[in-house]
Parts: structure tokens; sequence; C-alpha cells
């Protein structure tokens, strides 16, 4: 799709994205965490609660979240927007190498009261800090309008 058909994704619609996101994180992660730790998983202090626990919850959703990116360039939470992460200045898929980048920046993004998530809603090309640390915009077609039937 040619850039001048392209429009840049804002907060709102990338706040419902992360919302879908992160249900389906949970409707995979929770399920397997009971199987495996029983009900006691959700009455324990403990951060991790073990070596299943780090695995399910951390490393799975890290490496799910990174692969749809690098096979779809897009999450399942965008892809229902209809929005895709692209490389800011060429408009191609990300590398892998920015991918992990945009991921881990995720927590820059976060810290300081998630200013660097409220700052797409002010930044010209609605780019988070995570963004524009990794070199990347969230984009989508302008004409997303549903496709007109003709019938015969």
């Amino acid at each position: 799709m040619h850039a001048g058909q392209l429009e840049y994704v804002g907060f709102w619609a990338r706040v419902g994205a992360t919302l879908i996101d992160s249900l389906l994180i949970v409707a995979i992660t929770l399920p397997l965490l009971f199987v495996i730790y029983g009900g006691g998983y959700f009455l324990s202090e403990a951060l991790i609660k073990g070596p299943a626990d780090f695995l399910i919850s951390f490393v799975l959703p890290t490496i799910a979240i990174i692969a749809f990116c690098h096979l779809k360039q897009a999450t399942p939470g965008k892809m229902l927007i209809g929005a895709k992460i692209v490389d800011a200045k060429t408009g191609s898929t990300p590398t892998t190498r920015k991918l992990v980048i945009r991921y881990f920046a995720y927590i820059i993004s976060f810290i300081p009261l998630g200013l660097g998530y409220f700052w797409i809603a002010f930044d010209s090309r609605k780019q988070a800090w995570h963004d524009k640390l990794a070199g990347t915009v969230v984009v989508r077609s302008k004409d997303r309008s549903p496709q007109k039937v003709e019938l015969d």
C-alpha cells in the first residue's frame, strides 16, 4: 500500500488493540497456570511462583508478541483494528532486532506513569517512546470503509 493511503494509528485505537491482546494473553496463560499450580496460584503473594510460571507468564507472551509482529507485522489486537507495525524510515517490515528492542522498550514507555504511551496522543507520527527507540510506526489504511458488494 502506498504511503499516501496510510495514516498513523492514534492513542485510543492502540489502547483498544492492547486491551484485546491483554485479554488474549490472560485467556491463554491463566488456565495453564491454574492447571499447573491450582487455585493456590492466585493466593500466593510471590511475584513468580516457579519456573512454569516464569515461562508461561513472561517468556511465552514475549515470544508470541515478537513472533506475531515479525510474521504479521501486528499483534492480534492490531490486526483487528487493521493496524501494522512498520519501519519508520522505509515503511517495510521491521527487522527482528527492531521488534525485540520495541518489545523491551515497552518498559521504558511504562515506567514514568505510562507517559511513554500517552506520548502517542501528542506526537505528530503517533509514536510511543518504544516506537521511537525501535524506529517503528503503527499505521493503517485511511479507507477502512466496508467493501462495496456488486452482484451480477
